[in-house]
């Protein structure tokens, strides 16, 4: 949703960084790796401490350089295949990261409702099929757009709850798991009947190598 819709306002601020960088001599793949490595070390060193409210602004912060790389590369000319496999790749990594050291801070710092862990465990694996559905969907030839639960929600709602939590809102985590894991299961279910509905989703594959074929 946000993904879609969020871009050109956020254009405003993220256009002169990305000048800025390019000035400096960096390329967009080393602002992604940057970004993500930073990213991880927030969210495992940080969230599992308790520095909540640390780990949410410093997260978000360098959970930024996702769009500053991307409009790197359009500045200089557009990207490259590698650069957006990269990008996405590491995308996957820091999203597995920053909730899986919320889910060991449930655990291990406040003794979380079996409930609420398990809530927090089917938003790390739902988020990781969202974004698979789609990738693998686009390489089918689908046209796969939009969707409930997108990173941008993910991360807003993931770093706010548990900034407010560090701030002392009551149940501001909880929630903010809950809506994740059910409109992350949802967007699933989306997202995979967007599939089914494209005019491309009954055409016929070909058999993996090595595979009977029992169509001849």
């Amino acid at each position: 949703m946000l993904s879609v819709h969020g871009r050109k306002p956020a254009a405003v601020v993220v256009e002169p960084v990305a000048r800025g960088l390019i000035k400096a001599g960096l390329t967009p793949n080393t602002v992604t790796v940057v970004g993500t490595v930073l990213t991880i070390a927030v969210a495992v060193v940080l969230i599992p401490t308790g520095h909540l409210f640390a780990a949410a602004v410093l997260s978000g912060l360098f959970a930024a350089f996702d769009m500053v790389d991307g409009t790197m590369a359009r500045m200089r000319g557009g990207g490259t295949k590698f650069g957006a496999t990269l990008d996405a790749s590491c995308d996957r990594i820091t999203d597995g990261a920053l909730f899986s050291a919320i889910t060991w801070w449930l655990i291990y710092s406040v003794n979380a409702h079996p409930a609420l862990v398990a809530a927090s465990f089917s938003v790390i694996v739902s988020s990781q099929v969202i974004s698979y559905v789609k990738a693998r969907g686009e390489a089918s030839g689908f046209k796969m757009v939009g969707g409930l639960i997108e990173r941008p929600e993910r991360l807003i709602l993931g770093l706010g709850g548990i900034g407010l939590a560090g701030l002392g809102v009551p149940y501001a985590l909880e929630v903010a798991i809950w809506v994740l894991a059910v409109g992350s299961v949802y967007t699933v279910g989306q997202r995979l009947r967007i599939a089914s509905q494209s005019p491309v989703g009954q055409e016929k594959i070909a058999a993996p190598a090595g595979a009977k074929d029992f169509s001849k």
